[in-house]
């Protein structure tokens, strides 16, 4: 995994080569970050440069003997640990058992998240766990010398599945062996043990920016950089979401949302009636992705009409109806309470209610939020 590779983080980036190239990179680092902002990719980015035998300026070189080893998660000196279960009754679950499935999984998909994981390894209701026996395979493993030469690196992925097991590893943390640098990367700073906290040094991930998931996209995924521009204003800063929404998002959804909002301040109920019926007949996470987008353009016109200078982040046709809805002047409790029903709509197709019914109910309530009128019981 290349730094070029990993969607956003630049400061991060810029950070961790800044400690390298001064040689003050921590020896116990923990990467801290919510799902789908690159906290794997980024640990496996650093131990490729940390392996690099022709070090670029702002990355490794991806050709050497090392980097190619290190992409295919294969370097004898990269140990990884991971969240696993028991393959088999009596059996620890241990990451060992699973290596090949865990290089198979991140080639696929680096920005998968831990419920991707373990639905790769068939765990079904099981739960994931590292457990003591694994931290004492850690030890035993960075106690031994590299086997090329130089560095001996460690990740661990999804740290807070330690749980009270990690203070097993509290002496190697404070005092590894020589050469040899450690990587936690978890999603949950609560489930990290303080006395591991006070032993790392933490680097924060922060949400990716709707310009960095849609450059990545573009790069990886879509050729429509306008969907990927409208995905990216869905997934609330994280790829791993941006994904998720590319796999169930297989229509441009600015023309539906234009057709509801047309029939609905028009008072068109024909309109509204077959639109509902449309949607109801879509997959739920189809209609949740309009809804939410929906919900994303409302945002962004209230941007535009109390934020001077506040222009659209949007492709030209979706930012020229978010000016044109912001020039309507709609009160700020009108906007909230459009913004309330559709979130309350969505958790009801979450719970699988009847998608007709509530997607229809939800155009009537922003009807009557429009004109400024109640609509009693319902």
């Amino acid at each position: 995994m290349l730094f070029s590779q990993v969607a956003g983080q630049h400061l991060a980036k810029q950070g961790l080569l800044q400690l390298w190239k001064g040689n003050r990179l921590p020896h116990a680092l923990l990467f801290v970050g919510a799902e789908g902002t690159g906290g794997l990719p980024l640990a496996l980015a650093l131990a490729q440069y940390a392996l690099c035998m022709d070090k670029r300026d702002k990355d490794s070189c991806g050709q050497c003997a090392n980097c190619r080893k290190v992409s295919r998660l294969e370097h004898a000196d990269l140990h990884l640990t991971f969240p696993a279960i028991s393959p088999k009754p009596n059996t620890k679950a241990l990451s060992r058992f699973f290596i090949q499935d865990f290089r198979e999984f991140v080639t696929q998909t680096p920005y998968g998240s831990t419920f991707d994981w373990l639905q790769f390894i068939n765990a079904e209701n099981k739960q994931g766990n590292i457990p003591a026996e694994e931290c004492r395979e850690i030890i035993d493993s960075l106690n031994l010398k590299s086997y090329e030469g130089g560095k001996k690196i460690q990740l661990i992925w999804r740290a807070e599945y330690l749980g009270k097991e990690g203070n097993i590893l509290l002496k190697l943390i404070e005092e590894p062996p020589a050469d040899t640098l450690l990587i936690l990367v978890s999603e949950n700073l609560e489930g990290i043990l303080p006395t591991i906290l006070s032993r790392t040094q933490i680097v924060r991930l922060v949400p990716l920016s709707p310009a960095d998931i849609a450059q990545a996209l573009s790069e990886r995924l879509l050729a429509d950089s306008k969907k990927a521009a409208q995905i990216a204003h869905l997934s609330n800063g994280s790829f791993t979401e941006a994904l998720r929404l590319v796999r169930d998002t297989e229509n441009d959804l600015y023309p539906a949302v234009r057709r509801w909002f047309n029939a609905m301040f028009t008072g068109d109920g024909i309109e509204v009636s077959k639109l509902a019926d449309e949607w109801s007949k879509l997959g739920r996470e189809q209609q949740k992705s309009i809804l939410h987008y929906t919900i994303q353009l409302l945002e962004q016109s209230v941007r535009v009409r109390f934020m001077a200078q506040t222009q659209p982040t949007l492709p030209p046709e979706e930012a020229e109806f978010v000016r044109r809805l912001a020039s309507m002047q709609l009160k700020p409790t009108i906007i909230n309470e459009m913004v309330e029903q559709i979130s309350k709509c969505i958790y009801q197709i979450e719970r699988n209610v009847h998608g007709k019914t509530a997607l229809h109910v939800l155009s009537l309530k922003i009807i009557y939020a429009i004109k400024e009128q109640s609509l009693q019981a319902v």
